[in-house]
């Protein structure tokens, strides 16, 4: 009942709907979708996309099925298009122990700006935000450091709209969920 609520909510343009609905069906869509790419990465790429694809596309939404089938048929669909762009173009796959390696080589030295941060005590909150995976620390970083718009961002990225605002929803509940699990 409180889900059809939430969906009504959506439809109506209700963000804190659309945090409900993402926080509530993220671990069942991001579960399914890692079973069938084993790909961490991946799998949380096609997730974003199910998820941007389904909020805009809301209104089509039929109440008399159930949601979590409605959003697993799109991860379907969302994956079985990445699957399609592989197979047309050139693609080198890397996987996540590579991603790991190349992600632990990168310069942790604080910048000048680093410091100046440090000094107005937000090392510690810059500490969890690295905790992060970087496509969502670039989104972080690029909205409350950059202060860029949205549609900055999604130009920045080359991402769709929908997927940065996404990204951002997804970034803050894991930031938050950091400094839940520090304190």
């Amino acid at each position: 009942m409180e889900i059809n609520t939430q969906i009504e909510k959506a439809k109506k343009g209700d963000q804190a709907a659309f945090t409900f609905l993402l926080n509530h069906y993220w671990n069942e869509v991001y579960g399914f979708m890692l079973k069938r790419v084993e790909n961490e990465t991946t799998a949380e790429d096609i997730t974003i996309e199910t998820f941007s694809k389904a909020f805009d596309k809301l209104t089509t939404y039929n109440p008399e099925f159930q949601f979590n089938t409605w959003l697993i048929s799109i991860a379907k669909n969302v994956h079985i298009d990445l699957l399609r762009k592989k197979k047309s173009s050139l693609f080198v796959e890397i996987t996540d122990k590579e991603d790991q390696k190349a992600y632990n080589i990168a310069d942790t030295t604080p910048s000048k700006e680093d410091e100046l941060i440090t000094e107005q005590n937000l090392s510690q909150l810059l500490r969890y935000i690295k905790e992060l995976k970087p496509h969502y620390q670039e989104v972080i970083q690029l909205r409350y450091f950059q202060e860029m718009s949205y549609q900055e961002i999604a130009n920045s990225i080359d991402e769709p709209l929908s997927n940065v605002k996404i990204k951002l929803l997804r970034a803050k509940k894991l930031l938050a969920e950091i400094i839940r699990n520090r304190r």
